[in-house]
């Protein structure tokens, strides 16, 4: 069992930046491959970024990619996601979640665990 919590949204105008974290309780976090989502108002869940147990391999959403940075602390149990030349269009939730048996995957039945997400909103 994982529980993830995410934390660092908020408000910022275009073109700044914010990081992301998102904590994740027990043990055996270098276990589960990582990946962040978002999800604007009226629309589904899509892939942002995803990262490999060891943080050796990263994957991007054409959308954000060359802006954002998704990277992962194993000793302290934390993934981040650093976000730069923000857009409006990145206006959403963004959500953290953890499985164990597919890296880079931009798949969402395919992780075990989510976050209750982070607002971040972008003002143009």
């Amino acid at each position: 069992q994982v529980q993830l919590v995410e934390s660092g949204g908020g408000l910022v105008q275009a073109g700044g930046s914010l990081r992301l974290s998102c904590a994740a309780s027990g043990r055996t976090f270098s276990s589960y491959a990582m990946g962040w989502f978002r999800q604007a108002p009226g629309k589904e869940r899509e892939f942002v970024a995803a990262i490999s147990w060891s943080g050796g391999s990263t994957y991007y959403a054409d959308s954000v990619k060359g802006r954002f940075t998704i990277s992962r602390d194993n000793a302290k149990n934390t993934v981040y996601l650093q976000m730069n030349s923000l857009k409006p269009e990145d206006t959403a939730v963004y959500y953290c979640a953890a499985n164990q048996y597919y890296s880079g995957s931009y798949s969402l039945p395919e992780y075990d665990y989510w976050g209750q997400g982070t607002q971040v909103t972008v003002s143009s």
